[in-house]
C-alpha cells in the first residue's frame, strides 16, 4: 500500500523540478495539505494569483461568471475553455477557492442563477431527464465551491432518497432506481439519469458506509470491468506507459477513486502507476498523449514550456494517489 511518505517524496521531487508558482501552490495546498493560513503558503499564494494560468481564467471568464454555455460547447466560438463546467473544474483543480480574487466567487453566482432559473442560459430539454440531470451537475460544482449550499439541499436529498431505494438490499436494483426516479422527478422513461454518486459524496459524512459500499461494488465494479466511458478495461493496461491513450485510463481510475475502499478495484492500477515512475521520481504521458475530450492539460498554459507533459502527468497522478490514500487509510 502506498503511503503518505511515498506521496510526499514524489511531491517534493516535483517541487524541486518545477518552480512555476501555480505548480508549487497546487502541490503544497492540495496534495501536501499545507493549511490555507500557513505563512509560507500565503506568500506563495500572491505569486500563484498573479500567474498566467490564473490570469487566463480571469481574462476568459464572461460577465455572467462562466465560460460560455454550462455543458454544450458553442462550436461557432473558438475558445480554449469550451464550457463553463470545464472552466470551473479547472479553477478548482489548480487550487483556487472562492476567497482568491473573484473568479470562483463569480462562478458561484453563475451556478446559483442556473439553479434559481434567473440565468439567461436555459437548459435544452432534449428529454425529460435533462433538467434534473443538469441540476445535479450544477449542484456538484456549487458544492465543490461552497459546501452545503442551501440551494443544493433539495437536490442532494432527492438523490439520497433515490440511492437509498436503489441500493436498499445492499445490491443495485434497476427497477427500484427507476421507481424512485419516476416518483421524485415525475419522469416516465425507462432510461434513467445516471446515479449522482459524486454529488452524494460531497456530503460524505451524511452517507452511510453500507450505502457507499454498495455504490462502490456496483458503480466501481462497472467502471473497472467496462472502462467507464471507454470499451477497454482497466485490468488490461498498456505495457508501455508512454502510450497515446494512457491518460484516458485516469478517468476510469478517478471515477472508482471517489469511493472509500477503492483499493478493491484500483490496487493493480496503483502498482502499475508506481512501476512506471521514471528514475527521476516523475511521470510522463509521452509525446502522443491525447486528452479524453481533446482539451489541454490543466497546467499547460504556456504550450512552449518543454516540461508541460511531465508536469501535467505527475500532478494528475499525485492528485489521484492523494485521494486513493485518503479513501483507503481507515479501511
Amino acid at each position: 500500500m502506498i503511503t503518505y511518505e511515498d506521496l510526499s517524496r514524489n511531491a517534493n521531487t516535483l517541487l524541486d523540478f518545477c518552480e512555476y508558482p501555480a505548480v508549487q501552490y497546487k502541490v503544497q495546498f492540495t496534495i501536501l495539505d499545507v493549511p490555507y493560513e500557513d505563512r509560507g503558503l500565503s506568500l506563495l499564494r500572491k505569486a500563484f494569483l498573479k500567474s498566467d494560468i490564473v490570469e487566463e481564467m480571469y481574462q476568459t471568464q464572461d460577465v455572467n461568471g462562466g465560460w460560455g454555455h454550462f455543458q454544450s460547447k458553442d462550436y461557432s466560438v473558438k475558445a480554449k475553455i469550451p464550457t463553463s463546467s470545464v472552466g470551473i473544474e479547472r479553477c478548482l483543480y489548480i487550487g483556487l477557492t472562492a476567497k482568491d480574487r473573484d473568479i470562483l466567487f463569480m462562478a458561484e453566482e453563475y451556478l446559483k442563477e442556473l439553479l434559481l432559473g434567473t440565468s439567461p442560459e436555459k437548459v435544452r430539454e432534449k428529454n425529460e431527464r435533462a433538467v434534473p440531470w443538469q441540476r445535479a451537475k450544477v449542484c456538484n460544482l456549487l458544492e465543490a465551491i461552497a459546501p452545503y449550499s442551501p440551494l443544493c439541499d433539495e437536490t442532494w436529498h432527492q438523490w439520497l432518497f433515490i440511492a437509498g431505494r436503489a441500493y436498499e438490499d445492499g445490491e443495485y436494483s434497476y427497477e427500484k432506481d427507476k421507481a424512485a426516479q419516476h416518483e421524485v422527478f415525475l419522469t416516465r422513461e425507462n432510461r434513467l439519469i445516471p446515479m449522482q454518486s459524486e454529488l452524494l459524496l460531497k456530503r460524505r459524512e451524511k452517507i452511510s458506509m453500507p450505502l457507499e459500499n454498495a455504490m462502490l461494488r456496483h458503480l466501481g465494479r462497472h467502471a473497472y470491468e467496462n472502462g467507464y466511458f471507454w470499451d477497454k478495461t482497466p485490468d488490461k493496461l498498456p505495457e508501455n506507459f508512454k502510450y497515446d491513450k494512457t491518460r484516458r485510463w485516469f478517468k476510469t481510475f478517478q471515477y472508482i477513486n471517489q469511493f472509500r475502499g477503492s483499493e478493491l478495484y484500483l490496487n493493480s492500477a496503483v502498482d502499475w502507476i508506481m512501476e512506471n515512475m521514471q528514475e527521476n521520481g516523475l511521470w510522463d504521458w509521452g509525446p502522443q498523449i491525447k486528452d479524453p475530450w481533446g482539451y489541454f492539460g490543466y497546467f499547460s498554459c504556456n504550450r512552449n514550456y518543454r516540461y508541460n507533459r511531465v508536469v501535467d502527468c505527475t500532478i494528475e497522478i499525485l492528485d489521484f494517489l492523494k485521494h486513493y490514500i485518503d479513501n483507503n487509510k481507515a479501511l
